[in-house]
């Protein structure tokens, strides 16, 4: 029998015209030029010119900041393409209230049989529950949210609204869980939080990223690795001991796992085989490249 269609997490805005035009607003270069912490590239000065723009920061050596790929629609395809993945999740991130009508507009530019886009609502909308109704009422199947970047905790009070109207619509939650390389190690969303909005939206489609938990990976095992919840495991696998990264994903029931590749900032066929490396079976492998994600989807 054949093999399955891959499916992908994708947790990244393709739209590198919006980047180069609105990088400045969207990274809080202001912001990230004032914080001194050792996981976060000092940023010197940073400047606009027509068509583009510069952020002067330390020169680090041994490596590079190059994501895998430039950025546009027809890179994403090609990279799919020769990782053998036949549909992608296309993750944005409403950094402001204001951009809410942006993201979903070019949400539905690209939507496409292989390219599902998750738009994004801002905690501080005025009308979350209007703007998650928008969201399912336009045909799209989920909806991506990062604290570090939108600024709340998982677990506040104000977030409950949000989550209703998620679960009222039945829609996929993708949430950033664990640290964010780009800001200090501040527990917005970590496991123990992650682990009380699971316990009061039990039946929340709750996608949780990175191994449940990015670099925080020792909390993930005690709160949430082995719970019917949702992991995928997007930028992890070259972070983590492979044989833990094993463990854990044998540990989790088979039927919460779904694959990710944090794409552009991680190549989609490294990904692929990663995942394959891990020899988890043929009867897992088809679950996390497939049936799971496709279930959630409603592609069966």
């Amino acid at each position: 029998m054949a093999s399955p269609p891959l499916v992908s997490a994708i947790v990244s805005a393709y739209r590198s015209e919006r980047f180069m035009k609105g990088c400045l607003e969207d990274l809080e270069a202001q912001t990230i030029a004032r914080l001194e912490h050792p996981q976060i590239v000092p940023l010197y000065d940073y400047w606009r010119e027509p068509g583009s723009a510069y952020l002067v920061m330390r020169y680090l050596r041994g490596g590079n900041l190059k994501a895998a790929l430039d950025g546009k629609v027809g890179s994403l395809l090609a990279s799919m393409d020769r990782a053998g993945i036949a549909q992608s999740v296309v993750a944005s991130i409403a950094t402001k209230p204001g951009q809410f009508d942006a993201i979903l507009r070019w949400s539905r530019e690209i939507a496409s049989d292989r390219l599902v886009p998750f738009p994004s609502v801002h905690p501080e909308d005025t009308d979350v529950a209007g703007r998650v109704r928008a969201i399912a009422d336009a045909g799209f199947r989920g909806v991506k949210m990062h604290p570090y970047y939108q600024d709340f905790k998982v677990d506040e009070a104000r977030l409950w609204p949000f989550y209703r109207a998620v679960r009222g619509e039945g829609l996929v939650l993708l949430l950033h869980t664990g640290f964010d390389i780009a800001y200090p190690h501040d527990r917005v969303a970590d496991p123990v939080r992650v682990a009380r909005v699971v316990e009061a939206f039990p039946d929340l489609k709750l996608v949780t990223s990175h191994l449940a938990a990015w670099l925080d990976w020792d909390e993930a095992e005690k709160h949430l690795w082995g719970k019917p919840v949702y992991m995928d495991f997007s930028y992890s696998l070259h972070m983590i001991d492979p044989g833990r990264a094993r463990a854990a994903l044998l540990a989790h029931p088979a039927e919460y796992v779904v694959f990710g590749t944090d794409s552009p900032w991680e190549d989609q066929a490294h990904a692929v085989a990663a995942a394959r490396g891990l020899d988890l079976g043929s009867g897992r492998e088809r679950l996390m490249f497939y049936d799971n994600a496709a279930r959630l989807l409603g592609l069966t």
